[in-house]
């Protein structure tokens, strides 16, 4: 499985403000610093949990058609596209599913599957829109464990590892476990 942010979240789930409060951090000198850290953290739980934080747009790549399809990095807000190739290479969209939402993660259920026989590999695209919505909708713990994780990044500037804890606190969102 392959995923890649396609329009990358307009906002991050903490402000620069709410950071360097969090940090009892006065001026300007390290705006830039900061905020670059808000980011990765964003990033870094993200992937830890296999979520999407706030709304962006993502496109899954696999291999194998199934009746059935769970959405990676829930939750699952929309299904803008699912496209497929054929073993020539042809591409096609496929409009023959329905979309739950209210799962988690979120589901395609796919009513008939193409009758051809599809590209060995990376033959089916997903393009979808996933996240708690605007940064205010992300809940409270992992906005949490993002300023935890700006604190420990600022105070040790030579690491970027991400401690145990705050490893662990990001992995309890995890829905998805392949």
């Amino acid at each position: 499985m392959n995923i890649k942010v396609i329009i990358a979240p307009s906002e991050e789930p903490v402000t620069l403000s709410e950071a360097k409060a969090f940090l009892r951090v006065d001026g300007t000198s390290d705006d830039t610093l900061i905020t670059s850290l808000i980011k990765a953290a964003r990033e870094s739980g993200e992937e830890i949990s296999r979520r999407a934080f706030v709304t962006q747009t993502l496109e899954e790549v696999t291999d194998i058609w199934r009746f059935y399809y769970d959405v990676a990095r829930p939750p699952l807000q929309s299904v803008a596209f699912v496209k497929y190739k054929n073993a020539s290479g042809a591409e096609s969209t496929w409009t023959d599913y329905i979309v739950n939402t209210q799962s988690e993660p979120g589901v395609i259920i796919f009513n008939t599957l193409p009758g051809e026989t599809l590209l060995a590999c990376g033959a089916i695209t997903t393009r979808f829109v996933a996240g708690y919505g605007a940064a205010a909708n992300v809940p409270q713990r992992i906005k949490n464990a993002i300023l935890a994780l700006v604190s420990y990044w600022y105070e040790s500037r030579e690491t970027g590892n991400v401690p145990k804890p705050l490893y662990d606190s990001f992995l309890a969102d995890r829905v998805a476990w392949f």
